[in-house]
């Protein structure tokens, strides 16, 4: 990879013949690293076939990575000594040797951060290597440090690993209800969904405003599977009919009929249990927020009945089981279709089909190529390690490993890139009125940042695009179209003959690779860290009464103690590391100088310049919003938003 995009890009029906004869050289030597591969642990995905050497992370994501494992650490030393003392048999010694370790790799990560702190946010070379004369010395031994947290990384993530012999020291955590999965938190900050998570008015802002604000729809009549009666509908809606809701648009559903394809399996011998729900929704006459109105735990109405909120207490406890349920859903469909499939596969697709069809000068690659930073890694990491058998996502999530994968196989294939744009995708969810569902803070921030990487791009085509024609003569971008489609199977992408449709889906590549994926992401560390919130299994068959049930049948849902620690540390690690922010632009290579070096894209007047200024008016609009909210969104917050998806 060259050290920063070309000074001066240009089409391939521009160049000299001989200028095309080397672009034509450099890319079949490119081709030899990034070659496509439908064999994997998700099955006929197109990913790259294994890592290219120029994929690994940098020094600077390392020891930002690092530091995340020294926290984790840190919280897992305190959980097993605060377990230590109700247990002598665990092992002390370990834990000795773990808190070593973790004070070592500490003291490292601060020595280095002070040293490279200022080189992640811009700025030209020679101005930040002036801040700090080290640097110049530093990156001679870069690669050397990088594997040096890199194995420190490596270590600590085996320390986290609790031996076999000690997973049932930790218990039951549903014995010591909600306070033992609340004491899982010893040095890491307890989630303020802990303390709310049960309440019904979070239950539904959590639709709009949580991890997966993706699969929420507008209903105009209710699912003939769905039987819920006007008298019921009534008695929840205070003031409104059923009748007057799905007249005024007023309903929304959740379905998770595709998590069908999900077979329940089991951990350390002990069942786990898939759910397919549905829960209704309703925007109140007059009101601006969505009312949770009715949950039916399966889809076959015979079997499954429907649950709705009341203070009746021999009903209570059924409806907070029908919510939990509504919960594990929701984490399976986030991880597997929201999160790894829409984001991460779409993503290593074009990312593989760039690197193999636009050479190193062209403009789309200068612009492209940030926003896939990381991305391959931390691919081949989670293929290779997250989702397979044994590893997380097969203990902590209820579908056995293969079924899973199939399931993230089947949405990523399924997943219709020209619909999936964010205005498209909420237009055909019915859930593009702000008039008719005024609190959508995903929406509204979304479409900030939309607005924002669509102005840069056109701004950016422009430059080195004269119009339609020049679109259509680009062989490169012909090409690149193309595999995406085909090579890369992802549907409704292109044609990209026009200037609008490049904008457009250079757009949606951006926003896909950044904010899309911050939105999915980052709700990791601030809600599904806390097991009784979300989590990915039920341990439980689903009710099949709606009444006589107790607290300690809904605690019994829940997963043991050490996997709820075990999804703690993963969805912590994979929600709390921001690398690099939209906006800014820099080498993967030490000491990171500014990757955009053509004057007509950084230039006072750039599209650059711009789109930075842009983005600092979207953090503004974004900050005053959550000043107003009961609940601050901050997941797309343009300084929270990485450029790439690098975690």
């Amino acid at each position: 990879m060259p050290h920063c995009a070309p000074a001066h890009p240009s089409l391939p029906q521009n160049d000299s013949a001989a200028g095309q004869i080397a672009r034509a050289l450099q890319l079949d030597l490119t081709r030899l690293g990034y070659q496509w591969s439908t064999v994997g642990s998700l099955p006929e995905v197109p990913v790259v076939k294994g890592l290219p050497g120029n994929e690994t992370p940098t020094l600077t994501w390392w020891v930002m990575l690092t530091g995340i494992f020294v926290q984790l650490i840190e919280n897992h030393i305190a959980v097993q000594l605060a377990a230590l003392a109700d247990n002598p048999a665990i092992e002390a010694g370990e834990i000795a040797a773990d808190q070593a370790l973790a004070a070592k790799v500490k003291a490292e990560v601060a020595a280095i951060q002070s040293k490279i702190a200022h080189n992640t946010s811009g700025g030209t070379f020679w101005s930040r290597l002036a801040q700090d004369a080290e640097l110049e010395l530093l990156s001679l031994g870069e690669e050397a440090l990088a594997a040096r947290f890199e194995d420190h990384a490596r270590s600590l993530c085996a320390a986290l690993e609790l031996g076999v012999a000690k997973e049932a020291e930790l218990g039951p955590a549903a014995q010591g209800g909600l306070e033992a999965y609340r004491a899982l938190f010893q040095t890491i900050p307890l989630p303020g969904t802990a303390w709310c998570f049960q309440d019904d008015a979070e239950f539904a802002r959590l639709r709009v405003a949580g991890p997966n604000p993706m699969l929420l729809a507008r209903v105009e009549q209710l699912p003939a599977n769905f039987p819920l009666s006007a008298e019921r509908y009534a008695q929840v809606v205070s003031g409104d009919t059923l009748a007057a809701a799905l007249a005024e648009a007023r309903l929304y559903i959740l379905d998770y009929s595709a998590l069908s394809v999900l077979v329940a399996g089991s951990t350390a011998g002990q069942a786990k249990y898939v759910y397919c729900p549905m829960a209704l929704f309703a925007v109140p006459p007059g009101g601006a927020s969505l009312v949770p109105v009715a949950i039916q735990c399966g889809q076959d109405p015979a079997q499954n009945p429907i649950f709705t909120p009341t203070v009746r207490p021999d009903e209570q406890w059924g409806w907070e089981i029908a919510k939990l349920i509504v919960q594990v859903a929701d984490g399976n469909w986030h991880e597997l279709f929201a999160h790894l499939a829409h984001t991460h596969l779409v993503i290593e697709a074009v990312a593989v089909a760039t690197r193999r069809h636009l050479a190193e000068v062209h403009p789309l690659w200068a612009l492209l190529v940030p926003h896939f930073e990381g991305t391959l890694f931390i691919n081949y990491e989670a293929a290779t390690s997250l989702i397979t058998a044994g590893g997380p996502i097969d203990r902590i999530f209820g579908g056995t490993i293969a079924s899973s994968q199939q399931m993230a196989a089947d949405a990523r294939l399924g997943f219709d890139f020209t619909r999936a744009m964010l205005p498209n995708d909420l237009k055909a969810r019915g859930v593009h009125d702000a008039a008719a569902l005024p609190d959508f803070p995903y929406r509204d921030d979304a479409l900030l940042v939309w607005q924002a990487i669509h102005e840069w791009v056109s701004g950016y085509v422009g430059l080195y695009y004269s119009g339609d024609a020049a679109v259509a003569a680009d062989s490169e971008l012909q090409a690149w179209a193309g595999a995406i489609a085909g090579e890369g199977q992802v549907s409704g992408f292109g044609p990209v003959q026009t200037v609008a449709a490049l904008v457009d889906c250079c757009t949606m590549i951006l926003f896909t690779a950044s904010a899309q994926h911050a939105a999915v992401n980052f709700p990791q560390a601030t809600v599904m860290e806390f097991a009784p919130a979300v989590t990915g299994a039920g341990w439980q068959a689903e009710p099949l009464e709606r009444r006589g049930h107790d607290r300690q049948d809904w605690l019994s849902y829940m997963p043991p103690a050490n996997l709820a620690l075990k999804q703690l540390e993963v969805l912590h690690l994979l929600g709390s590391l921001h690398y690099r922010p939209l906006g800014t632009y820099l080498s993967r290579d030490f000491p990171y100088p500014a990757w955009f070096t053509d004057p007509a894209v950084t230039g006072p007047e750039g599209p650059l310049p711009r789109f930075q200024a842009a983005l600092f008016k979207v953090e503004e609009r974004i900050a005053a919003r959550n000043a107003a909210r009961r609940n601050a969104y901050p997941y797309l917050l343009p300084s929270q938003i990485p450029t790439s998806i690098n975690i």
